[in-house]
């Protein structure tokens, strides 16, 4: 147990080095090791405007396979990163976590791209229940639940 804390310290001290690749290297290593203080290192990474694009979307796609769901917000916000490899891995991770907080974020994507981006995100809609039915449409749930927004004041 100890070994394997000592392990995840030093894979995270990893993601502060100058040499990206080795901030590459050290995310695909914490995803295939996991954990809470893994998964927080991860998300952390995913938030960091100033880190490699490719460094937060290896850091999206990790979350996704881990199934972290305190890692949904970070997500979110992630689909609006700059660049393709962020949004699109965070999209995936989106739908392979199954959090209904997705949905509408998702619909925005799918209907501000044409690409693999749009793609992605009906893929994302549809694991997490919900048929596309029309770039200019919200998804209908198989169980037909409205999608309305709700609205925080």
């Amino acid at each position: 147990m100890a070994d394997s804390t000592r392990s995840v310290k030093s894979i995270i001290s990893e993601l502060r080095d100058i040499n990206k690749e080795k901030r590459r290297t050290a995310v695909m290593k914490l995803g295939m090791i996991g954990g809470e203080e893994a998964s927080r290192a991860l998300i952390r990474t995913l938030e960091n405007e100033y880190e490699d694009l490719i460094v937060r979307g290896r850091a999206a796609m990790m979350l996704g396979k881990l199934g972290e769901t305190s890692a949904v917000s970070a997500l979110i916000r992630a689909l609006n990163a700059p660049g393709y490899q962020t949004p699109l891995y965070a999209a995936q991770a989106l739908g392979m976590i199954g959090d209904d907080r997705a949905i509408i974020p998702l619909v925005t994507m799918a209907n501000a791209h044409t690409d693999r981006l749009h793609d992605v995100a009906v893929d994302s809609l549809q694991k997490l229940g919900f048929e596309w039915q029309s770039e200019s449409e919200t998804p209908s749930s198989k169980t037909d639940n409205d999608l309305e927004p709700e609205i925080i004041p």
